[in-house]
């Protein structure tokens, strides 16, 4: 194991935006491993105790709020593309 000098010291080296990074790391790896009883989401690690963007999102209920391909993150171009021939193929 690492000791814990040298993790504080390479974390005291990271700039603030990765040091807040890091701390919504550690509470996506204690939520993940912790008991479901014990889950929770912690919003209050970023500067100015500002929620990170994901609280922002899952807040705004915008995450999984339309229908479309289950694969559109990894083949968004190809959808686009046709979108585009279909609408411009007419002209």
């Amino acid at each position: 194991m690492i000791p814990i000098e040298q993790i504080q010291k390479d974390i005291n080296e990271l700039p603030e935006e990765a040091q807040s990074l890091l701390l919504d790391f550690i509470d996506l790896l204690k939520n993940r491993y912790s008991a479901p009883e014990e889950r929770t989401i912690h919003s209050n690690h970023t500067p100015n105790n500002q929620p990170s963007t994901l609280d922002i999102l899952k807040e705004s209920e915008l995450i999984g709020c339309i229908s479309a391909e289950p694969n559109l993150s990894t083949n968004y171009k190809s959808v686009l593309q046709e979108e585009l021939d279909s609408k411009y193929d007419n002209c």
